[in-house]
């Protein structure tokens, strides 16, 4: 596998730690350049205390040496500044005093299959690892997937379509800048402030909020993934990256579900000669298919739309059991997020683009990024209409 990556940590613990091997060398990083996408998953409207305490930032303590990466595994570290308030409960040393059990199951969370699956008595030594805090790890391995990609001329981003129910409405090509600007990261002026009414009621009722947001990718040449086995189609490991993000409970590419309901002939992306193309090989006349088709990019934007679940720790908590003796009790409430749809778009455009890195490397190659870049240049030499050929 060209590019592949580890990360590991507790929400609690003293760092959250990332491994990512099959950069090429050459690549000009920086920890400002990963700060910034760190800083975009912290922000928006709904978020928790958590917040409030950490100021995300990855230092790279492998892999890069005077702005440049070298070829070997870049190594980033984030740490926690909440840990020095955790100290005793998450210490690698045994404590010198009892600490006390988590045992009240929340429903919707990894706590009571983690438990059993575990053998564990305390739902701490689940919750700690399943907690949506270890996305800052993978949003910072994103960024630096985002840095290749751009290379390549590739950008990547996001925006959200609905919460709560609400939904935007999304011209043809978002605003891109006002989104950036957005507390919920939403298009849609009129929509995001029946948003955030939304969101302040469920955060006075001690409840919580899910939603859609859409991931775009441009600028993808035709041809990444394959069709010749499963595990190499490019839509699955697209929608398996997704759906791996805590609270996702449904992924679609472009119109997705809504394909379902058409005839064929309405459904399918009619391919233009090439007096229509406009400076872009092989256009179509729509986007149905979301930029993949037969488990492949096909040349037009990548679209890629997660359905989040309202996140299950709840301010007030709902009735569960307890793990050591199954009586009824009440759900266990840490702080939490109120609605976390603008940030998990930022998270989704972090796995998608670890993806697509890794599609691009498997099919261009290079140790060095000047390998890759005559590679690439070479092949889309090759993207033409092979009339007459052979």
């Amino acid at each position: 596998m060209a590019l592949r990556f580890l990360t590991a940590g507790e929400s609690h613990g003293k760092a959250l730690t990332a491994i990512v091997e099959g950069i090429p060398a050459g690549l000009a990083l920086s920890e400002d350049y990963i700060a910034r996408d760190l800083r975009r998953r912290q922000g928006g409207s709904g978020r928790g205390g958590r917040q409030q305490i950490e100021s995300d930032r990855a230092e790279i303590v492998s892999g890069v040496r005077h702005g440049l990466t070298i070829g070997s595994p870049i190594t980033l570290v984030v740490a926690n500044r909440d840990w020095e308030n955790w100290r005793d409960v998450m210490g690698v040393d045994a404590p010198s005093e009892a600490v006390e059990r988590v045992t009240r199951l929340r429903p919707g969370h990894a706590d009571l299959a983690g438990a059993m699956k575990y053998g564990q008595s305390d739902v701490r030594n689940i919750l700690e690892r399943a907690s949506a805090r270890e996305t800052a790890a993978r949003v910072a391995v994103g960024a630096v997937a985002r840095r290749f990609l751009e290379e390549l001329g590739v950008e990547v981003r996001s925006h959200t379509t609905a919460i709560g129910g609400i939904e935007a409405k999304v011209a043809a090509e978002p605003d891109w800048r006002a989104i950036e600007e957005s507390p919920l990261r939403c298009a849609d002026p009129d929509a995001e402030r029946r948003m955030l009414d939304a969101i302040d009621a469920a955060r006075a009722e001690g409840d919580s909020l899910g939603g859609v947001t859409e991931v775009r990718a441009t600028g993808l040449p035709i041809g990444l993934g394959s069709h010749v086995q499963w595990d190499r189609r490019l839509s699955g490991l697209v929608a398996q990256a997704v759906m791996s993000i805590p609270s996702v409970k449904g992924v679609e590419t472009a119109e997705g579900f809504e394909l379902a309901r058409m005839r064929g002939s309405e459904s399918q992306d009619v391919i233009l000669p090439v007096d229509e193309w406009a400076g872009r090989p092989w256009r179509r006349a729509s986007n149905h298919a979301g930029g993949l088709e037969g488990g492949m990019t096909n040349g037009e934007p990548l679209v890629v739309r997660a359905a989040l679940k309202p996140i299950s720790t709840l301010a007030r908590p709902l009735p569960s059991a307890d793990l050591s003796t199954g009586e009824s009790v009440t759900a266990h409430y840490e702080r939490s997020d109120i609605c976390i749809v603008p940030v998990a778009g930022v998270i989704a455009e972090a796995v998608v683009a670890i993806v697509l890195a890794g599609a691009m490397l498997d099919k261009f190659g290079g140790d060095h990024i000047d390998e890759t870049l005559r590679n690439y240049r070479a092949y889309m030499e090759t993207v033409r209409p092979h009339a007459g050929d052979g």
